[in-house]
């Protein structure tokens, strides 16, 4: 049950951050009866509970408004009024105070500006704050807390938002217009002092009117992808052996070769000897 309980919340949470922009840290709202909840079922510490609803950090706010509330209501509540002194409070622009629901509904304003969660257990202010697009819903049942789905008005204004922004607004489309008619009448203007233009200024027009075309050649950028064709390459000349010779290239110290009938024989080599040996061969 709290795995789903998880998802469910997960899921109303990317809503609101896809389609109305809602970011971290996210900003809580309180009202009175809210953290009187939070303080009777011991709900506590309320920044730590809230941010494991959100799956994110959070910041609690009140309004001055709310405060003044909880301090007509008495000792009842007195917990409840030091326990909201502790949090931030949110701008109220009115100048006399207002009941709580009230003063939250200026402050949320008509679309939600300040991406507020607000968290009440007032049903007729969540009622309300379900036909404001944009306003995530945080409220108490027992000891656990609970993100209410987002109402049918809501998606709707999703999916009308995101329709409009497929489309081109007015201002965009005057702006198109007008960049029209600029192109257009540049176009007719060079037609004319085409026209007015010599026989020998010809090549000069073509010459302008090709640089344009030939820009991404002049920068080093290419039209269309080109390919190296891969060439057949030869052997690696490391790996194969040379080639052996294996007819005699001097003939001449060879022992003999054949012409016709007659044999030539080569002249052998003479043996040098030493001095030192015939010498010593003379004396014995």
């Amino acid at each position: 049950m709290r795995v789903k309980k998880q998802k469910r919340h997960r899921r109303i949470i990317r809503f609101y951050t896809v389609c109305f922009g809602f970011r971290q840290p996210y900003k809580v709202l309180c009202d009175g009866t809210f953290v009187h909840h939070l303080l009777v079922n011991q709900i506590t510490p309320a920044d730590t509970a809230l941010s494991n609803i959100l799956s994110g950090p959070v910041k609690l706010f009140t309004t001055r408004c709310v405060l003044a509330e909880l301090k007509r209501l008495g000792s009842s509540h007195s917990e409840s009024l030091d326990a909201a002194h502790k949090l931030a409070a949110a701008r109220c622009d009115h100048e006399k105070v207002k009941s709580a629901d009230a003063c939250i509904m200026e402050v949320i304003g008509e679309s939600n500006s300040e991406h507020f969660f607000v968290a009440t257990q007032d049903t007729n202010l969540r009622k309300k704050l379900q036909e404001v697009p944009g306003v995530p819903l945080v409220f108490g049942l027992r000891n656990a807390l609970f993100l209410e789905q987002p109402s049918a008005f809501q998606h709707q204004y999703a999916k009308t938002s995101e329709e409009e922004r497929l489309h081109m607004t007015k201002s965009e489309y005057k702006m198109l217009e007008k960049r029209t008619k600029k192109i257009l009448t540049t176009d007719d203007e060079g037609d004319l002092s085409d026209k007015n233009e010599g026989s020998g200024d010809q090549s000069v027009r073509k010459e302008a009117v090709i640089r344009p075309r030939t820009g991404k050649r002049e920068i080093g950028v290419k039209d269309r992808v080109q390919f190296k064709r891969k060439k057949a390459k030869g052997p690696n000349p490391l790996s194969c052996k040379k080639k052996k010779n294996h007819k005699n290239q001097n003939p001449v110290f060879g022992k003999g070769k054949r012409d016709g009938d007659n044999t030539v024989r080569s002249r052998s080599r003479k043996r040098k000897r030493h001095e030192g040996k015939k010498e010593a061969e003379t004396n014995s």
